[in-house]
């Protein structure tokens, strides 16, 4: 609700509007500030963005789907060719770090946005109050 005016906000793709890093509800603003630091608010809609906690959930899948097969390439170069320590400064490093920094933030946004999509909440006990 913005104002006076109630909105019909329409329902995005958090594929979509996660990994370009848009907010969740209205799909223009922006929700980070910085490389992966989350707003408090969207700037178009106003958006709380309080209730995005995507944790290491970002850094699980770039380690998982990035570091491992990077890495993997790293050991059997190394095993294959014996190559001179600046062979892997040249290539394993690079690899490494293009396989595991990028994806950070669509992921993180794309986890972000999920969240609201399916409406995913902290969980909380559920407590019997006697009248």
């Amino acid at each position: 609700m913005c104002g006076e005016h109630q909105h019909e906000w329409p329902k995005l793709s958090p594929l979509s509007t996660g990994i370009r890093g848009l907010c969740p509800r209205c799909g223009k603003g922006k929700i980070f500030d910085g490389f992966l630091t989350l707003k408090k608010a969207c700037p178009a809609c106003g958006l709380n963005l309080a209730f995005a906690d995507p944790a290491d959930g970002p850094a699980f899948f770039v380690i998982c789907f990035g570091c491992i097969p990077s890495v993997a390439f790293a050991c059997w170069f190394e095993v294959v060719y014996g190559p001179a320590f600046w062979m892997h400064l040249v290539t394993s490093l690079p690899l490494v770090l293009i396989t595991c920094i990028p994806p950070l933030r669509p992921l993180k946004g794309w986890l972000v946005n999920s969240q609201y999509f399916h409406k995913a909440e902290e969980g909380r006990l559920v407590v019997e109050q006697k009248v």
